[in-house]
Parts: C-alpha cells; sequence; structure tokens
C-alpha cells in the first residue's frame, strides 16, 4: 500500500530556509572594511618619513676614508614595513592597496638612496654644490646616472626587500 502524499511546508515555515539559502549556522564573510583614501594618506606620509630616515641612515654609514657606503637590509625592510602597515591597518583586505603600498615602498627607498647620497655629496663639498635638495634637484640627472652605474646586485636586493615587505604586511595586517 502507498502512503498519500503529504504536502510539504513551504519557505514560509519556521525552521525552513528558502531555497538556495545558505544554512544557518554558515558563516558569512566578513564584509571589507578599511578606508582606502585615509590608507593611502597615512601611506605617503610614512613613506616621506621612511625616506627621510633612510637618507639619514645611508648618510650615517658613510666611510670618508673608503669612500664606501655601507648598506644595510633592515633599513629597506623597515621602510616597506612602515608603509604596509599604515595600508594593512587601514586599508582593510584591499588588495589594491597593498600593491600601491609595495610600490610607494620601491619609490621610497629611491627617493632615500638619491637624497643619502646628495647629503654626502654635499657634506663633501663643503656646501659648495649646495644643500642636499639642491643637489637633488638641480642635479637629479647626473645623480641618477652615477647612481645607476654604481649600483650593484646588493642594491638590486634592497630594492626587493622593500615592496615584499610592504605588500607581506599589509597583507598580514589586513587579514586580521
Amino acid at each position: 500500500m502507498s502512503q498519500p502524499y503529504q504536502q510539504q511546508p513551504g519557505p514560509g515555515v519556521p525552521g525552513q530556509q528558502p531555497y538556495g539559502a545558505p544554512p544557518p549556522y554558515a558563516q558569512q564573510p566578513p564584509a571589507s572594511s578599511g578606508n582606502p583614501g585615509l590608507a593611502i594618506g597615512v601611506a605617503i606620509v610614512a613613506a616621506i618619513v621612511a625616506t627621510a630616515l633612510y637618507a639619514f641612515i645611508l648618510k650615517s654609514l658613510f666611510d670618508e676614508q673608503t669612500g664606501e657606503v655601507t648598506k644595510i637590509s633592515y633599513a629597506s625592510l623597515l621602510v616597506g614595513a612602515a608603509i604596509g602597515a599604515a595600508i594593512g591597518k587601514l586599508g582593510g583586505r584591499n588588495v589594491g592597496l597593498w600593491v600601491a603600498g609595495a610600490v610607494l615602498a620601491v619609490i621610497a627607498v629611491f627617493m632615500g638612496e638619491m637624497y643619502g647620497y646628495a647629503m654626502i655629496l654635499s657634506e663633501l663639498s663643503d656646501g659648495q654644490l649646495g644643500s642636499a635638495t639642491e643637489i637633488l634637484t638641480d642635479h637629479f640627472g647626473d645623480m641618477f646616472k652615477g647612481w645607476r652605474e654604481e649600483m650593484g646586485a646588493v642594491t638590486w636586493f634592497f630594492m626587493a626587500l622593500a615592496p615584499i615587505a610592504a605588500f607581506g604586511t599589509a597583507s598580514r595586517l589586513g587579514n586580521r
């Protein structure tokens, strides 16, 4: 014998979910939080401060006896981490902002290198070439050409560390 047909309760009946709805226990992904404008603004300020600090560190590591600059990887890592922290904390889970932070980190390390060498040139010339800012603005092309000719594998390595640190820090902080 067959059982009589019983109509199933529809979606309006308590305990029933509409067709296609996730189960009530499934957690919805968190909405993207963050303020992109504020994140970029603070990251730019962090990049400017990091550029100046990088330049001062570079200048302080200049040895007048040998004419060499001792480079340390921690400086470029700190530049990237500072910029990445601003992006990650304020920008949230925005991968585009993480990439922007990495680009800012490369620019900050490059400008830190340029300004640091301008500071060294100003000191070596006893100010005859002008201040570091004047040297940087008036002779940027010559400085860039000399920097490019003198840079070695270590400089390339340090330039690569900054965006890696920025992206990594931003993604870690942004995913929290």
